[in-house]
């Protein structure tokens, strides 16, 4: 005999294991994204367009004045934006949360069977297919002014999960941010917040050549280690312990924002 749990708008659904349940709602929502794409192809260029010009803009305007150690500057700088692409995807995430809160779309379920926090992760899994759609086309751009990484297939496939964890905890800090926004200018602007902490670490110079309490900052902070570890990677370096603390930092900021996120989303639509 089959039983039946109520969910978030009260009409019971067979039981089921939870996990399958929130991944193919996320799934039915993420799936929104496909469309969004062919309907408003200027987010996905805005997305590539302004790390790609950062790219150029930093390579050849900086490219003989900063010394990148045992590598070149193009190697060095690559790293750096492939993490600024991702923490650009906050911006088009908190407004798509904000939006969806504020124009009735999620009200739909709450006649429905659905969880509840597998809105905000169907927002998030596309903010990631945006990531990897940023990353294609910014590598294959990356080639084109120079970049020759010397990392093999296992470090490439490394350096793209660190990257990947790093854009599942953007998704949720950005998912949390689109649910406390009170306007539209307002998402944007607390989505900012992400946006700029890739600035202030080691995109575009060494950390050693940033002097005091800036540099003490820059070295510690948690996108620096996002950074060193995915530039390590890629250019056959030793890791050290970046790559640890990426993986701790993210994931630990990821830990934190799931659950809020989720109990933010139920308090407000329950």
């Amino acid at each position: 005999m089959t039983t039946a749990t109520p969910e978030a708008g009260g009409i019971p659904r067979v039981q089921g294991s939870k996990v399958y349940w929130a991944i193919s709602d996320s799934m039915v929502i993420s799936g929104r994204y496909p469309k969004h794409i062919v309907r408003q192809p200027e987010e996905i260029f805005m997305a590539i367009m302004i790390p790609a010009m950062m790219l150029l803009l930093f390579r050849y305007m900086l490219g003989g004045a900063v010394d990148a150690g045992n590598t070149t500057y193009a190697n060095f700088l690559m790293p750096g934006i492939l993490v600024i692409g991702v923490s650009l995807t906050a911006v088009s995430t908190t407004v798509s949360v904000f939006m969806d809160m504020q124009e009735g779309f999620v009200d739909r379920f709450r006649s429905m069977s659905m969880l509840g926090g597998s809105v905000v992760f169907g927002h998030v899994v596309a903010a990631m297919a945006r990531a990897v759609i940023g990353f294609v086309a910014l590598i294959g751009i990356g080639f084109a002014i120079g970049f020759r990484p010397s990392g093999d297939v296992l470090q490439w496939l490394a350096a793209f999960g660190v990257l990947v964890v790093f854009a599942f905890a953007v998704g949720w800090i950005a998912g949390l941010l689109g649910q406390i926004a009170k306007s539209t200018e307002g998402a944007s602007g607390l989505a900012m917040l992400v946006v700029f902490a890739p600035y202030a670490s080691n995109v575009f110079a060494p950390t050693e050549t940033i002097s005091g309490a800036l540099g003490t900052f820059v070295e510690y902070q948690p996108v620096t280690h996002v950074i060193d570890t995915v530039r390590a990677l890629l250019l056959d370096q030793p890791v050290g312990n970046s790559a640890w603390l990426a993986l701790l930092w993210w994931g630990g900021i990821a830990a934190v924002a799931i659950p809020l996120s989720s109990r933010l989303f139920r308090r407000r639509f329950a």
